[in-house]
Order: C-alpha cells, then structure tokens, then sequence
C-alpha cells in the first residue's frame, strides 16, 4: 500500500502547536480538543491583570480549515462573553479572520482580513487587544457596544458595562477551580509563559511521523521551508494594549 502524504495545513499546524508549547504566548494555555485532531483547538485566555477581565478564565475554540494557512481559522468562545465584537453564540468577529476577499461594503482594508503570513500567535494577539479595545464601528452586539461606549466615554463613570463584565470574571472562577488551573492575577504572574505538557506519547509519535514524512517526500521541503517562515513572520505583528480606568 502506498504511503499517504500528510497534508500541508496538518504539518503547519503541528510547527505551529511545537512552537507554541516551546515558546507559550502569555496569558494564554492550548491544549488539542483530541490528541488525534490538529484542526480543533482549545485555547485557554487568563483576564490581564489591572484590566476589567482581571482573574477571569475564559475558554474559546479554534477550528482550522483543511486549506490553512490560505483560509482563516474561527474562533469562538465557549464561555459566555459581553463584547462588542463577540456574536450571541461566542463567534469573534474580527478582520484578521475574514477571508481576504475584497469587500469595499465592510469597511475593511485587504490588507486588515487574513493573509497566509498571519498565524495562531496573531490571532491570539489580536483577540486579547480585541478584548481591551473593542472596535464599535462594526459591532457583532449592538447593545454590548452602546454600553461600552458609554464606559468608556464617562471614563469609568457609567459602570453597567464594568460591572457586567466583573460577574461574567466571577462566574469562571468555579471552572478554573475545576480544571485546577491557577488564574494568574499579578503582571508577574500573568508574564509568566504557560507550558503545557503533553498527556501522552502520541504527540510525539505524531511529531515522528511528520518528520519521517518530509524525509520521504524532498520534493516538498522547499515548500514546507517557506511555510515556516511564514509563519514566523507575523510573531510581533502586534502588540497587546490595556484600556485601564
């Protein structure tokens, strides 16, 4: 029986989860939704400190297509969020995860949706600034955003919007205390980059056989090289920023 190729978007995401788990984002803890599934994460988010989602343990998913990096991943939020930009059922609506389609009615440049230079580590980026700086232009919840801006106008003054997001922190607490993770709530603590072991050996097992794969197939290491480097390039895209009142 001839020996199936692996996948390009499988090989990608396993150098991307490898070097997530190497070299963790802070703030931030994945984990695979099953040890033998590459394209469902689960993505564990700790609340910045001195922020309204300090202490909070907010669980989200990303599910990638069988053509990454070309087409973008989602993301949803498992737990229950009020934001501007997060849908009723926990979608993130955000350009860097729009098709990079043109789409002169969004409002949004080419150059903002996704591009194959974008990665797990810009999302997750860009999905902790989201938190911090909604965008209000485009709102996914309407009601979520008029409130926010209020807040934020009143520089903390009008507290529905804070005190909204204050319960939904509290309301995590019990489900990191299930899942015994320590939520950190110091700038110390939270800089601190999260590791997370592997439950067994079949991530490295995993990580065997796509190796074995690129010795067979030399035809396609130039290829898997730039997919690499691609994916580095976008690791200092952007930089997380907290709105503090």
């Amino acid at each position: 029986m001839a020996h199936q190729a692996t996948p390009s978007s499988q090989k990608a995401l396993m150098m991307e989860l490898k070097s997530l788990q190497e070299q963790p984002v802070e703030g931030f803890r994945i984990t695979l939704v099953e040890e033998s599934d590459l394209y469902n994460w689960e993505v564990a988010i700790f609340g910045p400190p001195n922020t309204l989602y300090e202490g909070g343990y907010f669980k989200a998913h990303i599910k990638f297509p069988v053509d990454y990096p070309y087409s973008p991943p989602t993301f949803r939020f498992l737990t229950k969020m009020w934001h501007p930009n997060i849908y009723e059922n926990g979608d993130v609506c955000i350009s860097i995860l729009h098709p990079p389609v043109d789409d002169p009615q969004s409002g949004e440049l080419p150059s903002e949706r996704w591009n194959p230079t974008q990665n797990v580590r810009t999302i997750l980026l860009s999905v902790i600034s989201l938190l911090n700086e909604p965008n209000t232009f485009s709102p996914a919840n309407v009601d979520a955003s008029v409130m926010f801006r209020k807040w934020r106008d009143s520089k903390g003054k009008d507290k529905e919007y804070a005190e909204i997001i204050r319960k939904q922190v509290m309301s995590t607490v019990a489900e990191a205390e299930r899942d015994g993770v320590k939520v950190p709530t110091t700038l110390a603590e939270y800089c601190v980059q999260t590791r997370v072991p592997s439950q067994d050996s079949s991530s490295d097992l995993l990580y065997d056989d796509l190796y074995d794969d690129d010795m067979e197939e030399e035809d396609e290491e130039e290829d898997e090289s730039e997919m690499e480097s691609v994916g580095e390039a976008g690791v200092n895209c952007q930089k997380t920023r907290f709105i503090i009142y």
